[in-house]
């Protein structure tokens, strides 16, 4: 199995790397995915971040209302360290189970674990990756996308994008990176470029 850990900043094109490497063959493990199977409702993340943030972040069919939790923690930095020490070790956990289903199945997989806070889980990060792709457009870019694709104001889009890790963080553990601040063309061309790239690492540890 070949391991890759992909990642990026809000509105990066991340999920369009991720979607390109799945075309071409990749097993695809969604940390967002997880996150959000984590918090379901009877679930023990749940409950801590209920006895943390309140019951008010508890929507009206027992779920997480992410809208609530997102504005108690994304204007507090503080308050966002709190969240992402009850469900990052959750993920982790959930993620490795994946993982080694996808080993099991076929031992020379390439799994591309698509994960948005690699650098904000990694003093915590149980998994060795053997690449590290990270999907890169400028902050400027990025918050244009969050506000004409996803609706935000300029004022929320900029909070998001600073709660994250910084550009020069993310690139510091970058193997491979995937410039997405051109055309979709170029970052389709790029993504194939790193797929043969991975074609020919595996083939050479056979």
């Amino acid at each position: 199995m070949l391991l890759i850990g992909l990642t990026g900043g809000i509105a990066s094109g991340k999920s369009t790397v991720a979607s390109q490497l799945v075309a071409h063959g990749a097993v695809h493990v969604d940390a967002d995915a997880l996150a959000r199977e984590v918090v379901e409702p009877g679930t023990e993340a749940l409950d801590q971040i209920c006895e943390t943030f309140g019951a008010d972040i508890i929507g009206e069919q027992g779920g997480l209302d992410r809208a609530a939790l997102g504005a108690i923690v994304f204007s507090d930095p503080a308050k966002l360290a709190r969240l992402n020490a009850i469900t990052h070790p959750a993920v982790w956990a959930l993620a490795q189970q994946r993982i080694a289903g996808a080993q099991a199945a076929d031992p020379l997989a390439v799994v591309i674990y698509d994960v948005p806070l690699l650098v904000e889980a990694s003093a915590n990060r149980p998994i060795r990756f053997d690449l590290i792709v990270v999907a890169h457009a400028s902050a400027a870019t990025r918050l244009e996308r969050l506000v004409e694709l996803r609706g935000m104001t300029r004022e929320e889009a900029g909070r998001r994008i600073s709660a994250q890790a910084d550009d020069n963080a993310r690139l510091a553990i970058a193997d491979v990176v995937i410039d997405t601040d051109g055309s979709l063309e170029n970052t389709r061309e790029q993504v194939d470029a790193l797929w043969s790239r991975i074609v020919a690492t595996r083939e050479s540890a056979q």
